[in-house]
């Protein structure tokens, strides 16, 4: 029995996707687990993410109040970066901004829910394609900063999905895609666009990204055909056989529940 506050769960590729949960000071191996019982109760206790203290309610994946409206990670540029308004000198956090958001980022295509375009930072390869419970990525266009990578997806959405349906990804695995093939089908379509953002931040603001396709497999033992969606605020035990995971979601045969939506929340584990 483990008692601690949530984080999103960590990853690493390694003959498949590893996983643990962290809880407080603990991880917990996940992978281990698949096929027994896991029982997670919650205490009614939320901790900000970021400066630590007790909130009632949790606002932007595991913060407070009064966090969200002065950490630069909670401002709205952070899902939609193309409004990044560093260069204006009106970031929150320009300390925070130089670090996350004006350093290399990368444009990818994905196989989620189906074929999708997306966007992370260098470094957050492949974390963020774990995240998002993608079988295949492949980076396609590598940006100089965030709100470079937005303009980029800006223009590819208007061609392809830039959204994962949670619950399709979690009923199973796509069949395979030719991720090179749409890469080429798609970036004549946004030669115009590419041109013009060199112009005016240079022609290594966006360079094109020769790479393999990332082929992810995730501990699933059994996909649920019905999703039931497990809520710690509506129900504070969350408890079955854990049949796999996949993204940030555990999947039961009781239902699933997104780890990452609760960041922040004391639970007790139990397995």
């Amino acid at each position: 029995m483990i008692t601690g506050t949530l984080s999103k769960m960590k990853s690493s590729l390694e003959s498949g996707v590893q996983y643990s949960l962290p809880i407080g000071e603990d991880d917990v191996a996940l992978n281990a687990l698949i096929g027994k019982s896991l029982t997670l109760t919650y205490t009614g206790k939320i901790y900000c993410d970021a400066c630590g203290n007790k909130t009632n309610k949790s606002f932007s994946q595991g913060h407070c109040f009064p966090c969200t409206r002065k950490l630069a990670r909670c401002d709205m540029c952070i899902l939609k970066p193309e409004t990044c308004h560093f260069a204006e000198g009106t970031c929150r956090e320009p300390e925070w901004g130089e670090q996350f958001c004006m350093t290399d980022h990368v444009v990818y295509l994905s196989n989620t829910s189906g074929l999708k375009v997306g966007i992370t930072r260098a470094s957050q390869i492949p974390t963020r394609w774990v995240d998002q419970g993608a079988t295949q990525a492949l980076p396609i266009l590598k940006v100089k900063t965030r709100q470079l990578s937005g303009l980029v997806e800006i223009a590819i959405a208007e061609f392809l999905a830039d959204k994962t349906n949670w619950r399709a990804m979690l009923k199973g695995d796509n069949d395979d895609i030719d991720l090179k093939e749409e890469a080429r089908r798609l970036l004549p379509k946004i030669d115009a666009k590419i041109f013009s953002l060199r112009l005016q931040y240079g022609f290594d603001a966006v360079e094109p990204v020769q790479h393999d396709i990332i082929d992810i497999r995730y501990p699933v033992e059994e996909h649920p055909t019905k999703i039931t969606s497990l809520n710690f605020d509506k129900e504070p035990v969350v408890s079955g056989v854990l049949k796999g995971i996949k993204g940030q979601y555990l999947i039961f045969d009781t239902g699933v529940i997104n780890v990452r939506k609760f960041t922040g929340y004391e639970i007790t584990a139990t397995y």
